[in-house]
C-alpha cells in the first residue's frame, strides 16, 4: 500500500514523541529509585531472567541474600526484612524493565521504518544514534550499580552524574529531531550563538552537580537558605586538602558549587532576557523558559529546607527537565540548520 512522505513523517514523529516521553518517565522513575534507595537492591545483571520478578518464596530468598553481601545491607539496612526489601526490590525491578522497554522501543519501530521506508528519499540514518546512545545508557546503569556493590554503601556519585547527563543528551536529541520534524519556524533574527551555548552549558553543568549533590545525600546537611548555617562558606571546609577528587566528593562543597552555579545562572538568564527582548522575538518561548526557572528554583530552596524530602526532590528533577526542553526550544529557533528527511 502506497503511504504518502506526509503519512511517513508523521509516523516517525509519533514515534519520537513516544520515546521523549518515555525517557521522562523513565527520569522519573530513576529519580525515585535513588531517593528510595533501591538501586542496589538487584545486585546481578540478568537481561533476559530479570523480565521477570521473583515468582516464589525460593526465588525472593535468593534474591535477597545476594544483597545481604554487600555494603549497604552489612552496614546500612542489616534489619530489613524480606517485605521491605520488596518494596525497594520493585522500585529497581521497575527502572530497569523500563529501561529494557525503551531500549526495544528505540529499535523495532526504527528498523520497520527502515524496511517500509527504504524506496522513499526519508533520512533515517541519524535516528540510529537515539538507539545507539539508550545502548550505552543501559552499560552506564549497570557501571553505576557495580560500584556499589563491593567496597561503597552507595553508587558513585560521578557514575550517578554520567548516568542522568546521558539520559538529558538523549532526551535533548530526541526533542531536537521532534522539532525538526515539526517544521518549528525559526527565529528572524539571531541571538549570538556563544550566548547559547553558554546558558546550555551552564545548564547542563548545574544537572551535573545536582546528581554529585543527589549521590553524596549533600541534601541532608546545610538545610537554611540563603546562608549555610548562617555564613557564606560550609563552616566544615577548613581541614581539607583541596584536591580536586576531595574537593568534588565532600557534600558541603558540593552544595555551595550547586548553589553559587545557580546565581550564576541567575545573572546569566538575566543578561540573556535583555538580548532577547532587545531583538523583539517572541515573547512566550522566553516566558515559559523564565516560568520554569523560577519554579526550579523555588524547587530547589525548598527541597534544601525540607532536608531533601522525596516529594519536593522528585520534583525538582522533573524541573529540571522543563528548564532543558524549554531552553532547547529557543536554541532550536535560534539556529539556521536545516536537514533533509
Amino acid at each position: 500500500m502506497f503511504v504518502n512522505r506526509d503519512v511517513k513523517l508523521k509516523l516517525i514523529n509519533h514515534w519520537l514523541i513516544s520515546i521523549y516521553f518515555l525517557l521522562v518517565l523513565m527520569i522519573v522513575v530513576g529519580g525515585l529509585t535513588r531517593l528510595t534507595d533501591s538501586g542496589l537492591s538487584i545486585t546481578k545483571w540478568e537481561l533476559f531472567k530479570g523480565i521477570l520478578p521473583p515468582l516464589n518464596d525460593n526465588d525472593w530468598e535468593n534474591y535477597f541474600s545476594m544483597y545481604k553481601e554487600i555494603p549497604e545491607f552489612i552496614y546500612l539496612n542489616s534489619n530489613i526484612t524480606l517485605n521491605e526489601f520488596k518494596v525497594i526490590f520493585y522500585w529497581e525491578f521497575f527502572h530497569r524493565l523500563l529501561g529494557r522497554f525503551i531500549g526495544i522501543f528505540s529499535i523495532i519501530p526504527l528498523l520497520y521504518f527502515f524496511y517500509k521506508f527504504k524506496n522513499s528519499n526519508i533520512s533515517l540514518k541519524k535516528y540510529l544514534s537515539i538507539s545507539i546512545l539508550v545502548l550505552i545508557q543501559g552499560i552506564i546503569g549497570w557501571f553505576m550499580v557495580e560500584s556499589g556493590l563491593t567496597e561503597r554503601v552507595d553508587v558513585s556519585h560521578f557514575r550517578l552524574a554520567t548516568h542522568l547527563f546521558a539520559a538529558f543528551v538523549i532526551l535533548s536529541l530526541v526533542f531536537w529531531f521532534i522539532l525538526e520534524l515539526s517544521d518549528t519556524k525559526r527565529f528572524d533574527y539571531k541571538i549570538p550563538s556563544s550566548l547559547i551555548f553558554v546558558l546550555l552549558f551552564l545548564i547542563f553543568v548545574q544537572i551535573i552537580f545536582g546528581a554529585f549533590l543527589a549521590g553524596l545525600d549533600g541534601g541532608l546537611i546545610y538545610n537554611t537558605w540563603p546562608d549555610m548555617n548562617g555564613f557564606f562558606f560550609p563552616d566544615d571546609i577548613s581541614n581539607l586538602d583541596y584536591n580536586f577528587n576531595e574537593l568534588l566528593a565532600t557534600p558541603s562543597v558540593v552544595q555551595f558549587i550547586h548553589r553559587i552555579l545557580a546565581y550564576l545562572l541567575t545573572i546569566v538568564i538575566i543578561y540573556f532576557n535583555y538580548i532577547y527582548i532587545k531583538k523583539k522575538l517572541p515573547l512566550v518561548p522566553l516566558i515559559i523558559f523564565n516560568i520554569s526557572i523560577l519554579i526550579q528554583v523555588f524547587l530547589g530552596v525548598v527541597t534544601l529546607l525540607s532536608g531533601a524530602k522525596i516529594f519536593y526532590a522528585s520534583l525538582h528533577q522533573i524541573g529540571s527537565i522543563f528548564v532543558v526542553t524549554s531552553f532547547l526550544y529557543i536554541a532550536y529557533k535560534n539556529t539556521k540548520l536545516t536537514y533533509s528527511f
